[in-house]
């Protein structure tokens, strides 16, 4: 990689890691700023806060393909800049918001603008050659994994500090910050042999060529239900902390718990990356799924908060390489012209996985208790770990290591 290239890997990794951070900083207290807008029941404030908290991911699953496709023909610069400064503009209004409606169409509108991670992974993808794209993803998705660490403990210390609207527009800043760090970066696409000679592709061509490849098919439905496992437990982790521990510094310990896994994929992400870009990222991504639905399945039988920790741990180790080898094996198969298009694709299913995940956790747990959560979980991802192996040996053309 050029010199160019290797300062635009360092400037995204800076502008996730503040764009990371931003979008956790409101998500301890958005249930808390809800309160304060009136005397409502509590009932009330966790109906609204599931809605605004979901309302983001469905407009982002509506949106994220146009993005996509925006980014192929006119320039990802440009929609990475857009897409911070239409986010930050948001936030920055949400501390001025009066009602939950006032909020609710806000998180509805920072939706049409969220995806500016996945953005950022299709411009880095497109500069990178295919032989080491699954561990320069890897150390890009670190920026971004720090910053959600940070993120909510930033937030919450804000928000006691100075307030829930002034923590608003400190966030926006954040946001804006990481637009303006996008001008420093320059837009470049790495030079291929293109068998087909075309710079341009139409929509329904882009269909047809995920359709042709099974293997990019599957790996990009499968984005949908690995999402769904994925966040079935968070909405309900800090209730199962606290049946395990008890409700003494139960936000503290919650927080253990939820940074336990992002710990782990922040030191495997890159590892698993160079993996996947040695021996073939369909093959790494199946032997994941496998580990990750190993590993979920203990969880629902603990009875020790330092077990929880562990697995949770363990946990992120094995979910921590599934987005860049993922997204690695895009950047293999899919032609540079297309490939926003096709990861905006691969984004859209994932946030409709943010979206059911939580509801589909919430349900299971209040009807069959925190154990079958876990157990379901296991099982998605060990399905889906065995729907890409079965995909993978019927269509063997389609897997290979990057290198050869």
């Amino acid at each position: 990689m050029n010199q160019q290239v290797n300062r635009n890997i360092r400037v995204m990794w800076f502008a996730n890691f503040f764009v990371s951070a931003s979008m956790t900083m409101v998500l301890p207290f958005i249930s808390l700023y809800i309160d304060t807008f009136g005397e409502f029941s509590t009932s009330y404030v966790q109906k609204w806060s599931g809605w605004i908290f979901a309302i983001t991911f469905v407009a982002a699953f509506i949106v994220s393909p146009i993005w996509g496709r925006i980014g192929d023909l006119y320039g990802r610069k440009r929609v990475l800049i857009i897409s911070a400064t239409g986010m930050g503009l948001c936030i920055f209004l949400m501390g001025f918001a009066t009602s939950v409606w006032h909020l609710f169409f806000l998180r509805l509108f920072m939706g049409v603008f969220t995806g500016f991670i996945p953005l950022s992974q299709a411009f880095i993808a497109t500069q990178t050659p295919k032989s080491i794209a699954g561990r320069v993803l890897g150390t890009l998705q670190t920026g971004s994994i720090t910053g959600s660490l940070l993120g909510p403990l930033i937030g919450g210390v804000l928000a006691d500090m100075i307030g829930f609207s002034s923590t608003f527009s400190w966030t926006s800043i954040a946001i804006f910050l990481s637009a303006f760090l996008v001008l420093f970066t320059k837009e470049y696409k790495i030079t291929e042999r293109v068998k087909s000679g075309k710079e341009r592709y139409s929509s329904k061509e882009v269909i047809q060529h995920i359709f042709a490849n099974p293997v990019l098919l599957t790996i990009l439905l499968l984005s949908a239900l690995i999402q769904i496992a994925h966040f079935s437990i968070q909405p309900i982790l800090s209730l199962y902390v606290s049946e395990i521990h008890g409700p003494e510094n139960l936000a503290f310990f919650a927080g253990i718990a939820f940074s336990a896994a992002g710990a782990g994929n922040l030191l495997m992400s890159k590892r698993w990356g160079r993996l996947g870009d040695d021996h073939g990222h369909a093959k790494i991504l199946i032997i994941l799924l496998f580990l990750a639905g190993i590993v979920y399945f203990p969880g629902g039988f603990v009875t020790e908060m330092w077990q929880l920790v562990i697995i949770r741990f363990a946990l992120g180790v094995t979910i921590g390489g599934i987005i860049p080898v993922r997204i690695a094996y895009i950047r293999q198969e899919a032609p540079i012209a297309m490939q926003g298009e096709v990861l905006g694709y691969n984004t859209s299913l994932r946030f409709l996985g943010n979206v059911i995940g939580p509801v589909m956790g919430g349900i299971i747990a209040g009807y069959f208790g925190f154990t079958a959560v876990f157990v379901i979980t296991s099982l998605l991802l060990i399905l889906s770990g065995a729907i890409l192996l079965v995909t993978v040996n019927r269509n063997p053309k389609y897997v290979k290591s990057s290198s050869s």
